[in-house]
């Protein structure tokens, strides 16, 4: 297996590497957000506007803790890429023990911290007094289960890296249908409310992370664990290649939070009482919806990061721009079908989540869809460009485009359209990956000077070496 992988990665046709490992990455990405996509759908039909804005309002929450264990996942996969590029086994080996360890540690301290500190962490994001029970009893039932939840991204980006991209699909197709399967237990079956929701996904996410530790347990894979030696300079990599990621999560949980706080202000000026509740409850259908489509760029960009890592790594640099290339057009593609089938399926996706009986929820909502759409087609970009950015191991710059995208432009399209009012938020989105996109042509500029310098100095020292 770890001589199959790594001839994958460094001799494979780029279109052939693409179609083995992206596709069923997207599917794998896919399947892993399908846990939320049908957690929102049993919420508003099951249990109405108030706890579709609840859990809404506790979901920035748990998104954090999540971003941590991700801060370490995707902050060690990247030097993991890269070491194997180099034939550095005993380093990517290490590397790989001691982040499971880091996820673990972090996410019981995080656990912790969201239960015993529940109602004021809902407070802070918006909770009013009609919705303070229900988001902290959602955000306390995640909180237990944080500690074996968190490391199931982890796990699911480790086996990719060891070429088990087939094992990582089927692992998150179990996940859903275990969810979907809790869901019904639970809700339909018990007649639970937010708390059997979280319950079922948090269980569904545990059971999932200890399938996904069995390979690597039998010591099968291109990783393997290994006595754990933690030193400085590994915190530091990990931290520095995971910086954007995290700093993306945060900052997008951040400007949650700052969205949620206008919505209630804004929902409430044109809708009166309540009128709060259900422009969050628009919200919390937008963001549900999202998830039909960005798992699909998302699952490409990051399948193809461990061969973009390691062939950086091995000094191919016309392999490394083959790759990227074909992730573009990939996510190019997937970008712009979802724009359109968003777009002219804005009602019968609203009615995914909306119940037909919250008629202005459910009309809003595909209101909101059709505008909010068209951010895809600038979206893809941004997501392939980052993600290309952490692969090759620089964290700075996909730090500035991860923080300018997840919070800076949103804050200042939020101001820019604030007079708009719903329909400014909206738009926000559209707005906020236009300047993305932008930005991200600028910095791939900075990056290809400095592949053709690479270039150039790998040829003036083959060509000094063949002269000797």
């Amino acid at each position: 297996m770890k001589r199959d992988t790594e001839a994958m990665y460094a001799t494979m046709s780029p279109w052939r590497l693409f179609f083995i490992v992206a596709l069923p990455g997207m599917v794998s990405m896919f399947a892993m957000s399908i846990y939320s996509i049908i957690e929102g759908a049993f919420i508003g039909q099951k249990l109405g506007e108030g706890a579709f804005a609840a859990v809404n309002i506790a979901m920035p929450l748990v998104m954090i803790n999540f971003s941590l264990a991700d801060l370490v996942g995707v902050g060690a996969s990247v030097p993991i890429s890269i070491a194997l590029g180099k034939k550095e086994h005993n380093t990517a080996n290490n590397v790989f023990s001691c982040s499971v360890i880091m996820i673990f540690i972090t996410s019981v301290l995080m656990g912790t911290v969201m239960f015993l500190a529940a109602e004021p962490l809902c407070r802070m994001m918006g909770a009013d007094d009609v919705l303070l029970d229900t988001s902290m009893r959602y955000l306390r039932t995640c909180a237990l289960c944080s500690p074996l939840a968190s490391i199931f991204f982890a796990m699911d980006n480790y086996l990719r890296i060891s070429g088990y991209v087939k094992t990582s699909m089927v692992i998150n197709i179990g996940c859903n249908l275990a969810t979907l399967a809790l869901l019904t237990f639970f809700l339909i079956g018990l007649n639970m409310d937010v708390v059997g929701s979280a319950l079922a996904t948090s269980v569904a996410m545990c059971l999932s992370s200890i399938v996904a530790m069995i390979p690597f347990l039998r010591r099968k894979t291109l990783l393997q664990f290994t006595k754990p030696r933690f030193h400085v300079a590994m915190f530091r990599e990990i931290t520095a290649c995971g910086s954007p990621v995290f700093l993306s999560n945060v900052s997008g949980r951040v400007t949650s939070i700052l969205m949620n706080i206008s919505l209630m202000t804004i929902g409430t000026q044109v809708w009166g009482e309540n009128g709060g509740t259900t422009a969050v409850a628009v919200y919390a259908v937008l963001m549900y919806s999202s998830d039909l489509c960005w798992p699909l760029l998302y699952g490409i960009s990051d399948s193809l990061a461990p061969a973009i890592g390691y062939n950086w790594g091995a000094g191919s640099y016309d392999r490394v721009k083959k790759i990227v290339k074909c992730a573009y057009i990939g996510t190019a593609t997937v970008g712009l079908v979802s724009t359109s089938l968003l777009f002219f399926l804005s009602g019968t996706v609203a009615s995914l989540f909306a119940n037909a009986e919250d008629v202005m929820l459910l009309e809003e909502s595909t209101r909101a869809i059709r505008l909010f759409c068209f951010a895809y087609l600038f979206r893809w970009f941004t997501v392939t460009t980052q993600g290309f950015l952490s692969a090759i191991e620089k964290p700075v710059l996909a730090t500035v485009m991860s923080v300018a995208t997840a919070f800076v432009f949103p804050i200042v399209m939020l101001g820019a359209l604030w007079n708009l009012g719903l329909n400014g938020i909206w738009l926000n989105f559209v707005g906020v990956n236009f300047l993305a996109a932008i930005l991200g042509l600028l910095l791939l500029t900075v990056v290809g000077r400095e592949i053709k310098k690479r270039q150039r100095q790998k040829d003036s020292d083959a060509n000094g070496q063949a002269v000797l």
